[in-house]
């Protein structure tokens, strides 16, 4: 599963947005099922960020928003994301 989350930054803020956001991505690295994730800036409105993680199952996503690490270190920055869906699940093709 796909998990997406977006921010809106104001650019005065950024430097130290991205850092938090390395952080909150840290935290979610050392958790069972994690993928891989990357941290990207809008190119058209750069006040715009996102955090996009890929995890083994939504299960292993669910866990990791547990974990008392993410607790402490992702939860606070990701609680500040726009308020939309953002889990996705991938198309399985054979």
């Amino acid at each position: 599963m796909i998990a997406i989350a977006r921010f809106e930054v104001a650019l005065g803020n950024a430097a130290h947005f991205e850092s938090e956001l390395s952080a909150a991505l840290d935290a979610l690295t050392s958790c069972a099922g994690f993928i891989k994730g990357e941290i990207g800036q809008n190119l058209d409105q750069s006040s715009l960020w996102t955090l996009v993680t890929h995890w083994e199952n939504v299960g292993s996503y669910r866990r990791a928003l547990s974990s008392t690490t993410v607790k402490m270190n992702a939860i606070p920055i990701l609680a500040r994301a726009i308020d939309e869906p953002g889990a996705y699940e991938r198309p399985y093709t054979e």
